[in-house]
């Protein structure tokens, strides 16, 4: 993958980030944000000063009624704000859901409209996976930036007010309580942090047992797990790395338990440090005892604030981490043109020539071309047949016409001219294509036909489509017809369809496409020879006058075509007829003749 610098966004451009997405896409969430926050502050200094100006009424000898009405006010102002602060916490929750989706429907079109190559590229993949993990829930930092920026502002008011009321009764009280809290987060933080600094071995360790649960259920294994007698062994393999993950879990707790106990034994010297400064200041008649008691309960929730703010600046670090990741991904520059590329409007009626001039393909991380100096020219309506043992580089030269890829030398020719100048989705609109793996969804046989929603689909169309691949008939005999649903992955009354009827399925996708350039790329080795051969007849009937590219490593399975070129030892061995191929008495032809038994009807049933 072609990387650029990446940038390193801090917390505050983070922040800004998540406010600017907020502002655009809810404003609300920050509204009830700041509701929030004088919700939090206003509660912590009604409970504050309740106590205290009780013993500041009774000190003055005021009334029964004044003291009663005192009191209510007070408790009345204490659930009013509780209330609404319950309140905006149950509403909030909508707005930062829907800024969260924001960011991952962004996540979701940008790997979905990402370049082919990245789908591939393991780091690519990588940094995709923490970019989705950072919105994959309520607790991740797509969302849970929120809470932690509200307690942030939350504690750090409440800090200032209660340092500003400690420091009345004197620096050294606000001074002890400073000090000794911080010290106090510090080192059971660092114990605390023990889990957060493995998390990669906790991570490994979840993977694991998650992959075994996972494989454990899929039904497409089932068959194999009961025929093989595997059942034992997965379930000593669950056990194995429960075992473990129960072992990392232990040894955190064991670290948390020290934690705490050093919290307790330094809010034990904390509290009695700034306690005992003001009951010497009381004892001496320098504070009254409405004033003791409020700068008594100041100093125990002086700790609480300090502890707040390093915890949430803590979390909002981490959490800055991960926006950092999902952003940077965002940003992943794409190899390929896409809007910023020529327009190429497919041409009705017109056969396209293809060519590829001195081209060679490297996989990254590989040793060696897969592909070296490869000239070709593939003429308007012309069917050429591409085969080869496999791993010859049959499927990359393909994926090289097709525009995924891009060579690592030379050049891929559309009419004469480098593809690389064109957007590329425009490009793909020119091909028609059938891969070994079918991009069959969890949708209708209509929708997987046309690609599109039902609502979108061109019905007389699908039902022409279907009759030419020979599929009409069974999507009739469906209960729900073409709106059946297929596979069984979403929809518990879905259809899973047999191989050969999947081809068909296939055959119907690619007609319906009608896009003048035909590739299939050995779609049918599931099957057996003879009827790969008949499908591909039928390929190659129904395509009429497209350019056509077949892929096989069987040889008579595309002996039809116009031209068979034959991979090897990355290059283009032999080119020709099928018969002028056997004719040379190359490899093409030693090749065949070793599989030539398999294409006889009766040698297959023998076998």
């Amino acid at each position: 993958m072609k990387n650029s610098k990446q940038k390193t966004y801090n917390i505050f451009q983070n922040c800004a980030f998540m406010i600017g997405r907020a502002w655009r896409s809810c404003r609300s969430v920050l509204w009830i944000m700041l509701g929030l926050i004088a919700c939090g502050v206003g509660g912590s200094l009604l409970e504050l000063f309740v106590i205290p100006a009780v013993l500041e009424a009774v000190g003055r000898g005021a009334g029964p009624g004044a003291f009663i009405r005192m009191i209510l006010w007070f408790a009345l102002g204490i659930v009013l704000v509780h209330g609404l602060k319950s309140y905006l916490d149950q509403n909030t929750l909508f707005g930062r859901i829907q800024v969260r989706i924001s960011l991952l429907l962004d996540l979701h079109m940008a790997v979905c409209r990402t370049s082919y190559p990245h789908t591939e590229d393991p780091d690519y993949l990588d940094r995709m996976e923490k970019a989705c993990r950072c919105l994959e829930s309520n607790s991740e930092a797509g969302e849970a930036v929120w809470k932690t920026l509200t307690d942030l502002l939350t504690n750090v008011i409440s800090f200032v007010i209660y340092l500003l009321l400690l420091a009345q009764a004197g620096p050294w009280a606000a001074l002890v309580c400073a000090v000794l809290s911080t010290v106090s987060y510090f080192t059971g933080e660092r114990l605390r942090s023990w889990r957060y600094r493995h998390r990669e071995e906790e991570g490994e360790l979840n993977h694991k047992l998650s992959y075994m649960v996972t494989r454990s259920r899929d039904t497409k294994l089932a068959k194999d797990i009961r025929i093989f007698g595997l059942a034992p062994w997965l379930n000593e393999l669950y056990a194995k790395y429960t075992r473990l993950y129960q072992d990392f879990f232990a040894r955190s707790q064991r670290r948390y338990l020290w934690a705490d106990l050093l919290d307790t034994a330094l809010a034990l010297l904390r509290n009695g440090a700034a306690y005992g400064l003001l009951i010497a200041m009381a004892l001496r008649g320098e504070l009254t005892a409405a004033e003791f008691v409020l700068y008594f309960t100041a100093a125990s929730g002086f700790a609480g604030w300090v502890t707040g703010i390093f915890s949430n600046l803590g979390t909002l670090h981490q959490q800055s981490l991960e926006l950092s990741a999902m952003r940077e991904f965002l940003k992943i520059p794409e190899p390929f043109r896409f809007e910023d590329g020529k327009p190429l409007p497919v041409k009705p009626d017109h056969l396209y020539q293809l060519e590829l001039r001195d081209v060679s393909f490297r996989y990254p991380g590989a040793d060696r071309d897969t592909l070296s100096h490869v000239n070709l020219t593939i003429h308007p309506g012309e069917k050429l047949a591409v085969v080869g043992r496999n791993g010859a580089g049959k499927t990359t030269l393909i994926k090289l016409l097709c525009g995924l890829y891009d060579p690592t030398e030379g050049q891929v020719l559309l009419d004469g001219q480098d593809i690389r100048q064109y957007n590329r989705r425009d490009y793909y609109k020119h091909f028609s294509a059938v891969f070994q793996q079918f991009s069959l969804l969890a949708a209708t046989m209509a929708e997987n036909v046309a690609q599109a929603e039902a609502a979108d689909v061109d019905l007389p169309r699908m039902w022409d489509c279907m009759e030419r691949a020979g599929i009409a008939d069974k999507i009739r005999s469906l209960p729900k017809g073409a709106d059946t649903q297929l596979t069984r992955e979403v929809y518990l009354d879905g259809v899973e369809l047999s191989g050969g009827q999947t081809q068909r399925l296939m055959l119907a996708r690619a007609l319906y496409k009608d896009a003048p350039v035909v590739v299939l790329d050995e779609p049918t080795a599931a099957l057996d020879p003879l009827a790969e051969s008949d499908l591909y007849q039928k390929y190659s009937g129904l395509t009429g006058n497209c350019t056509s590219v077949y892929i096989s490593h069987r040889l008579a399975s595309t002996r039809f075509c116009d031209r068979v070129l034959l991979i090897e030892n990355g290059g283009i061995a032999e080119e020709g007829t099928h018969e002028e191929l056997l004719a040379l008495g190359g490899r093409y032809a030693y090749l065949f003749n070793i599989q030539s038994k398999y294409y006889k009807e009766g040698a297959m049933e023998d076998e």
